[in-house]
Parts: structure tokens; sequence; C-alpha cells
């Protein structure tokens, strides 16, 4: 072994001084840091995507995705019924369900049941499937639960707003025009038998859109169609909207899903809790994504249809949790037309699971009529039911982060400590006393001089030696004293 070696060994390295340095001074401040950032999700049971096959005592998660209603689904089924067809054969069924869904309420596909009432302008009951008209029957309850705030004829108002799949001029509707399309909108003028099932309307011109509630109704289809085929653990999501049944099992044992709530900021996808869910569903209705300004003012996709404008209140998200996906959806989009006091009233009188995300800090929530004027990066959650829990523990978490200071503040003493050590360290290195504490001499910055318990120069260790220091090596090395 080398002198140099043997030194390195003995500890006397300066860049391994620097590094235990460095890391002592990251872990002393560093953990304060990571301990009060904002909650932080898990692996949420939404973000994972690649199908899993593990051989072996690990039970098996199957996992296919597709395309459906102009989003995407995912489908994951942990622990699957036995054969090898099995995968494959429930991935076709999945896309011909989700072919019968379009078939019965898509408005883009001409030929679909919901297509053609709208086309038809009679006013006698039109026949469609017991699906079509059992969504359409969920559907009128929730708008009369929610004072007409969930209206599946809105859609001629979600047009003139520059909102649906048309072409978006961005301009703001006059209250002449405004009061023509009123005219041919709302709920009162639709009903729905369920047997036999079909739809009526009173105005010919009404159209009715599901936009608001199919996703959800895709998803229980799914997992109904899953469970009707033996699976007993399964996770499906359409668009966001999901329901799941079971758990997830893994070779540790029985875990349930999780499935991440996402904080309302446009410009990340960053998720603000990853709760954990069985045997029901959740849906997240915002208007933090779909907007745009004139002349300073904030018009959101969100449409009221009693004001028939966009809402104007601080809700930025609505998460709710039901038993189906349907309702989960429908209740959402309620709920967040209706914004955050009005929201929990009506959340609590029908017991639902909600979490409500308001943009601003935490004094206070705004009523549904009153201008949004007080945007930031804080948020006030709201919990009712199951979730008032997370809501709690979610503004814990935040007053926490405040309190602490941001990225820049909490780094900061990392950065000077760490400069300062490293500082000491060089002018030790330059003056020659890192070693010792004796006085300078010889070359080398006095290293030369400098010896171990072994009696060999600490001059062997520079990285960098002039050629004087250089040729003192080579006499150390080949056992020569430095005075020969």
């Amino acid at each position: 072994m080398s002198q140099r070696n043997r030194m390195t060994r003995r500890g006397y390295s300066p860049v391994a001084f620097f590094l235990m340095f460095t890391i002592a001074v990251v872990a002393g401040l560093g953990g304060g840091w990571l301990s009060g950032n904002v909650v932080q999700a898990q692996d949420s049971s939404a973000e994972s995507t690649a199908a899993e096959s593990t051989a072996g005592e690990t039970p098996q998660m199957i996992a296919f995705r597709g395309a459906t209603m102009g989003t995407t689904y995912s489908v994951k089924v942990s622990d699957p019924p036995d054969g090898d067809d099995w995968a494959e054969e429930a991935s076709l069924a999945v896309d011909a369900e989700l072919r019968r869904v379009n078939d019965q309420m898509s408005t883009y596909l001409a030929s679909s049941e919901l297509s053609r009432f709208n086309e038809s302008t009679s006013t006698d009951w039109f026949d469609v499937s017991a699906e079509t008209a059992e969504v359409v029957a969920f559907a009128l309850e929730v708008g009369e639960a929610s004072g007409g705030r969930f209206d599946v004829t809105v859609g001629p108002l979600v047009d003139r707003w520059s909102f649906g799949p048309g072409e978006r001029n961005q301009d703001v509707p006059s209250d002449t025009e405004l009061e023509q399309i009123g005219e041919r909108i709302g709920q009162e003028h639709l009903q729905a038998r369920i047997d036999p099932p079909a739809l009526k309307k009173a105005i010919g011109e009404l159209r009715v859109d599901l936009s608001a509630i199919a996703k959800g109704h895709g998803v229980d289809r799914v997992v109904e169609l899953l469970l009707a085929r033996g699976a007993k653990n399964v996770f499906v999501e359409i668009g966001g909207e999901v329901r799941v049944f079971g758990a997830k099992i893994t070779s540790s044992g029985t875990v349930p899903w999780l499935v991440g709530i996402q904080r309302p900021d446009a410009e990340n996808n960053k998720i603000a809790v990853a709760h954990p869910m069985k045997d029901s569903a959740m849906a997240t209705s915002g208007d933090y994504r779909n907007y745009f300004e004139v002349d300073g003012e904030r018009y959101s996709h969100t449409i009221d249809p009693v004001t028939r404008r966009p809402v104007r209140h601080d809700l930025a998200s609505v998460t709710v949790i039901a038993s189906t996906c349907m309702a989960a959806d429908a209740w959402a989009t309620a709920l967040n037309v209706l914004g955050p006091e009005r929201a929990i009233e009506l959340a609590n009188e029908n017991d639902l699971d909600t979490l409500l995300m308001t943009r601003g800090g935490v004094a206070g929530v705004r009523q549904s009529d009153e201008t949004n004027g007080n945007e930031g990066n804080q948020m006030n959650v709201i919990g009712t039911g199951t979730l008032a829990a997370v809501a709690e523990q979610m503004m814990m978490a935040q007053a926490a982060t405040a309190e602490g200071g941001g990225f820049g503040e909490r780094m900061m003493p990392i950065l000077v400590l760490t400069a300062i050590g490293f500082g000491a360290v060089l002018i030790a290195m330059a003056v020659g006393v890192i070693f010792g504490r004796k006085s300078i001499s010889g070359s080398c910055g006095g290293l030369n001089a400098r010896t171990d318990p072994d009696g060999v120069s600490r001059c062997s260790m520079c990285s960098t030696p002039s050629e004087g220091c250089k040729e003192l090596r080579e006499k150390i090395e080949n056992g020569q004293s430095a005075g020969s």
C-alpha cells in the first residue's frame, strides 16, 4: 500500500472531511425542511401505469388502458381470476362496454340515442335504452336537489360562452343573448321514464348533454362488468373519475387502493393527498384549468344554469366520494357551481363525503355570488363526512409549512454553513495547519515538515503538487530522505 493510500485510509483526506461536514450539516438542517413540506402524497394507485405480473408468491396485477369519451380510461385488477385468457377477454369486454355507453349517450356520435333525441323536435316520448333513461333520471334528481345548479340541458349556454366543442371566440354574450338562450334550456322541460325507458321534452329545441355524468356512469359499468366476470379487486378510472372495489393484494398483505386528489393548480399536476379507498367512487370538479380572460376578468368554464353566467366564487375544486361514480360525478359538478358555503350545507344535507379547496388564505369562505379577488398560493380546505379529517390534516400541514418559510429560507443556512466549512478547509490547507498547530516551515506550505506517527510526510497527500513537491514525493516513495 502506498503512503498516500495509507494516509487516506487513516482519514486525513480533506475531500472526505469536506463531504462528512456537508452531510452532517444537511442531515441536521435539511431534515427540518423535508418534514415541513406540503402534504406529500404516496404513490397513488391512480398514478401507476404499467401492468404488473410477478412470478412466485407475489399476487398478479393486470392493467390495461384505452381511449373513450374523448379521454382515456385505466383498469387494474389485483389478484385476478385464474385463466390464461382472462385478462385479454376482460380487456375486450371493457372496450365493448364503453362503446355501448358512447352509442347510447355521446353527443359527438350522430347515431347515438342521445344525439337522435336531441335532433328530434317531437314532444312525444322517445324510446331509449334502460341505461340512458336511468342516467337522465338521476341527473334530474341531483338537479332538483341542488336548486337547478346541475342541469343537463345547459349545453347551448356552455357553447355560447365558448366552452363547447366549437371554436372559442372569448367574447362575452349580452344579457339579451343569454335571455334568448334561457328560453330553450331548463331541466323542467325534460322528463325521464324508467319503464318502459324513454325521454320526453316539452320544448322541441331542447338538447341534453350528459358529459358531466356519463364518464362516472361509464366507470360504474366497467366495474360491474369486471365483478360479473369474477374479479374481486378492481380499480377503474375514466378521465379522472375513479371507482374501486376490494383492495390491492400484495406479497406483504392487503392494502387499500390509493386515489390521488390533485391540488387545484393549472400550472402543475401535484397531488395534494393520496386517499385510501375501498368499495367506493371518487370524482373531482374544478374550474382552475378551463377558463379565459377578457379585460382582466376571469371567466370559468363552470356555468351556473340559474344565473346563466360563469361562477364567481373562490371555490377551486370539489371532490366527492360516493357509492357510485355516477353519483360522485354529478354531485361534484353541482357543488362546484354552488360555491363554498352552500356546497357545504348541501353536502351535509345529503350525507356526502366531500373535500372542497378554495383559493386564498384560511380566513374565510366566500359566497357563490361574490367575485374572486383573493387568489393565492394557500388554500382553505374544508371537508364533510369522512373527508373532514383529511381536510383538517391538510390545513395543519399547510400551516406548518407557512410557519417554516419557503424553500429558499430553509436552504440558506445549509448553503451558508457549507460554504463556511469549505472555506475553513481551504484556509487551513493553505497555511499548513490543518493537521497540526506547529509553526510553518519548509516547502509545500509546511506540509513536508509535518509527519504522521509513522514518520511519513504530509506532503505526499497533495493532489496537484509543484515540481519541487513531485521530486520530494518520488524521494519519499523510493525510501530516500528529504535531504539526500
